[in-house]
């Protein structure tokens, strides 16, 4: 079994297992995740994100992104370029950064699958309940850090997976779309390979800084 993030091969232990999934963690980077053989199919899980209502009009919604919204906008110069990677069915954070001047493009793998979109460059892009969802983290993440402007800001937002012995509670384990669960020792590990700025804003709001010296 390989580590989908690290890709480590012989540092896999199992983590826990319930009645429908076990769960594994990886020993290099903490990385906590499902095998594939957990896997919705492709229309199953369409259909469980077919089920969200999120809107931009939403007070609550807006507030609940704002989390990672202010934080980001402090950093950011006027006029900055980002993408909202998966943006799900009612983009709303990338409209948040619109009404402050910020252009955006959006990419989701399947409401806005625009591959083209990830082949330009951006000063920012955002990853909200995103990563958990990931069936090839290390391909994804990497492709995003790629686009990224030197001295621009990758910025996550995912729940933190527990010490084990609270896992078993866990409500986000319970989402048959969560198939990967970072901790703060995955975030360091990530930032480390990037040589990475990282800045932990929330338990679950991460950036992460190019540094400016970076090439893309």
């Amino acid at each position: 079994m390989m580590c989908p993030l690290c890709q480590t091969e012989d540092a896999i232990k199992l983590f826990y297992t319930d009645k429908d999934r076990e769960y594994f963690q990886c020993q290099t980077c903490k990385l906590v995740f499902v095998p594939s053989a957990h896997y919705l199919s492709t229309e199953e899980e369409k259909a469980r994100y077919d089920t969200h209502q999120n809107s931009y009009e939403d007070p609550k919604y807006r507030a609940f992104l704002s989390r990672l919204f202010i934080p980001m906008q402090n950093r950011l110069a006027p006029g900055s370029r980002g993408l909202d990677f998966g943006s799900g069915p009612g983009p709303t954070l990338s409209v948040m950064f619109e009404e402050v001047g910020h252009s955006m493009a959006l990419y989701d793998h399947f409401y806005a699958p625009n591959p083209a979109v990830l082949d330009a460059p951006y000063d920012f892009i955002t990853a909200t309940e995103v990563v958990e969802h990931l069936h090839y983290p290390r391909i994804e993440l990497d492709r995003l850090w790629t686009i990224l402007t030197p001295g621009g800001i990758l910025g996550i937002m995912t729940q933190l997976v527990p010490e084990h012995d609270t896992f078993a509670q866990w409500y986000y384990k319970r989402d048959p779309t969560h198939v990967c669960f970072f901790s703060r020792k995955t975030f360091e590990w990530l930032a480390t390979q990037w040589h990475a700025v990282l800045i932990c804003e929330e338990n679950d709001v991460m950036l992460l800084e190019k540094q400016s010296d970076q090439i893309r």
